[in-house]
This record gives C-alpha cells, structure tokens and sequence, in this order.
C-alpha cells in the first residue's frame, strides 16, 4: 500500500502509533516498544518502564549514531535488536515489538499464522519468520531476530515472546503489524466456531490483478458545500471504525450516496487511520476523479446504489468476529437478541471470487440485503444515514462475537418462530 511522506517529527509519529496500539488493546502499559531511524543513522526510541498509555513526545528517546543518549529517560531495554534490525536491513526505516494477544497465542503454541486467511494479508505482511527464544533485552536475542530478517523477512514471531515488525516508514510498519495480528485473530475466533478455510495463492493473484483504474476519468469535479459535508462524514465514520476494531489500516470502504446515482469514496492505497477528506474519492456518472484511485470495490457500490434507492450509505470492511465467520463458512445466526434481528434478519454469505465479477450477474448486487458476508474477503452493511449503516455493523459485529464467545458454553438457542414474528408484526409491519 502506498504511504504519504510523513513530516511529522519522530517522537510525534512514535507516540501516535504506540497510542493507537495500546488503546485499541495490543500491548500493556510496560510491554512494547517502537523506533525509527533517520537519515542520519540516529534511532528514536520509546523509552523503558514509562507508561505506554500516558507516552508524550517529550517522552521519546533519542540515541545517537555515535551511541549517546540524549532525552530524559533511558531508551527501551529492548533497543539492542531494534539497532541489530537496522544494521542487518537498511531498508528498514521503522521497527514495532509488542504482545498483542492473538499473535502471542501464536508465539506460545511455537506456531506462524497463515496470512492467507484474507486477501490483502499476504501482500502487506509477506512472508513471517520465526526466532528461537532468547533472553529479552539481550544482544543475543538482537542476533537471532537480526537473523530472521536477514533472510528478508518483515515479520517475525519471536517465540514465547511476541512479534517484532518492520517497515519502510512507521505507517507501513504499523500496517504490517495490524493486519497480522488481525489474520491472528480471526483464524483464532474462527476456530472457534467450524475449520478456518485459506486462500490459494492464485485466488490472492487474482484479488491483485483488479484495476481500479479503469473507471473513466472526469474532466473537472466541483465540490459544494453538501458533497463536502458528506466527506467529512466518511472521514470521521472511518477514524471511528478504525478506533473500535472495526476497520484495519489495510482494508475497509464507505461511501456515500450523493445525488441520484452519484456518490464519494474511499480511495484505495490510503492507510484508512489517516484517511483525509482530500483522498475521498467523488464518482459521477460513471467517472471518477483525476489523480486519484477508488477503491477495488468501487462496482459493486455502484451497482448497489443503482438496484436498491433506498440505500444511501454503504461500508466495506473486516472485522473479527464476523470475518470468524467469514473464514470458516458457518452460518451467522442473528436471532440471538431481538436488536440483532431487527436490524439485520439475515446475513448471507457468497463465494470469494463473486466480487471480482464486474457483470450485472453477481450473487452480491442480487437482492438488497443489509448485511452480507464474501468468504475471506470482507462484511458488506447497507443502510440510509451512514451513522445507521454503522450503527448496523456494530450490532452485526456484536452478534457475532456473542456467538464465538458462547460456543464454549454450549449450544446456541436463538429466538424461536413465534417470537421472530412477534417481532415483526411491532417493529417491521
């Protein structure tokens, strides 16, 4: 995925991200550490037994080519294979080590997970190494994690330990990592529920090989102030999704309806956590916006908002629990609450592959549904506001993490007929 030249200072982007990382539940307040070296050999480090949760740049340590430390607290006691990474890898510009918790249950089983889980993982992660454990915080832990990398490697498990990730800029690195860890949970949730299915390499070739760039090109796009309103709704729908684990830096579409059978975009090659309303990209009639690249997905919103003119809001997007199931073909049984009923009553599922099919033929532009799941793929949510449209794919996911969650007590009873129908005659007749 391509990154946007980032001008923000290192200690500024080394606390955003370990922010990020630390809220949205992938490392302790003592665990993990981040850096990035710059052009003059100088590494900027977290530093050691400083609260992750509270860090401020100020808090961000410096350690000098030379080996000098400049910056009021002492560097991460991690920073000797953080140093080994970059002598062995000058391509590598940034580094993360944390203990997410999917990917130390990998780590403690001694086992790397299959990234071909879901389509974009293969191509953001390649492929993952492994290093034997070693003493944290020693250099011979530096030289077995060096030694991975070496091989080419930009991920690695470290044995009962965690993931160390690299990258060419701190965003690419942070990627890398969300999706792994993503891939980790997901094959982990699913599990749980049937047999994680993986894609061939071919099936993930073939996801690739689309071009969005066969849109038509438009000469001029206005922006009124309506079409900008709608792109700072997207904007903040996307940060939120990111927020809550809803949405990974890799993968994840909205768009908005605009007028008639217009509508705006996401682009694709854009880290949705830094998505900005510039990259929105507007469609009309047909054609896109010069200089900038829809998402893959941009035909099927098109055809969605063709078919069904009820549906103004349309989101795009993986999230665990539902890609659980995703990944496993289980049925998702939504009569777990009535709430989940209400809103959804039904979540299909089609082939992967369906949505590669540019035709008026897709089983995914068929009917109008609120919800739909593609295998490996993704989670599909329609609805009017945007807002609504989330407010669904948070009671789509919540619906499903309930039943990965209570599989380990038994068997599902969901509402029964009678109740369904009660259900329907006060809320949908």
């Amino acid at each position: 995925m391509s990154t946007k030249i980032n001008l923000e200072h290192p200690r500024n982007q080394i606390t955003t991200i370990i922010g990020r990382i630390y809220k949205r539940g992938m490392t302790t307040t003592s665990g993990g550490n981040i850096s990035i070296i710059d052009s003059d050999g100088n590494i900027w480090v977290t530093p050691s037994a400083i609260d992750k949760g509270s860090l401020r740049p100020s808090d961000i340590v410096c350690v000098k080519k030379d080996g000098t430390i400049i910056g009021k607290h002492k560097p991460s006691s991690e920073f000797p294979f953080h140093k080994a990474i970059y002598q062995a890898r000058p391509d590598i510009k940034s580094v993360i080590h944390a203990h997410p918790p999917a990917l130390v249950s990998f780590s403690i089983v001694r086992k790397i997970p299959n990234t071909n889980i879901i389509s974009q993982a293969r191509h953001i992660c390649g492929p993952i190494g492994y290093a034997k454990y070693r003493l944290p915080g020693s250099e011979d832990l530096g030289q077995v994690i060096a030694d991975e990398f070496k091989k080419g490697f930009k991920a690695v498990i470290m044995e009962n330990h965690g993931i160390v990730l690299g990258g060419s800029d701190l965003t690419d690195a942070f990627e890398r990592f969300e999706t792994l860890e993503f891939c980790a949970r997901t094959i982990l949730y699913g599990s749980q529920i049937g047999t994680p299915k993986y894609l061939s390499n071919d099936q993930i070739d073939a996801f690739e090989a689309q071009v969005p760039n066969s849109i038509p090109v438009m000469e001029t796009a206005k922006h009124p102030s309506d079409e900008v309103e709608k792109r700072l709704e997207i904007c903040d729908i996307v940060q939120r999704a990111c927020q809550q684990g809803l949405m990974i830096s890799s993968y994840g579409t909205v768009s908005m309806r605009w007028r008639d059978n217009d509508f705006l975009i996401t682009p694709t090659g854009i880290n949705r956590w830094d998505m900005h309303i510039d990259d929105i990209v507007q469609i009309k009639q047909g054609k896109r916006e010069k200089d900038k690249t829809p998402s893959r997905a941009t035909w099927i919103h098109q055809e969605i908002y063709k078919r069904n003119p009820k549906v103004n809001s349309i989101i795009m997007t993986q999230s665990p629990y539902l890609m659980a199931f995703g990944v496993t073909g289980t049925y998702i049984n939504v009569r777990t609450i009535p709430e989940s009923w209400i809103f959804l009553q039904d979540i299909p599922m089609v082939k992967y592959g369906d949505h590669f099919k540019t035709n008026n033929n897709s089983k995914i532009i068929e009917d109008s549904t609120t919800a739909l799941i593609i295998e490996n793929d993704s989670v599909i949510i329609t609805g009017d506001k945007l807002l609504q449209t989330f407010d669904y794919l948070e009671v789509a996911e919540f619906s499903a993490k309930s039943i990965v969650l209570g599989a380990s007590l038994g068997e599902m009873t969901p509402i029964n007929d009678e109740q369904v129908e009660d259900l329907r005659k006060k809320f949908l007749s």
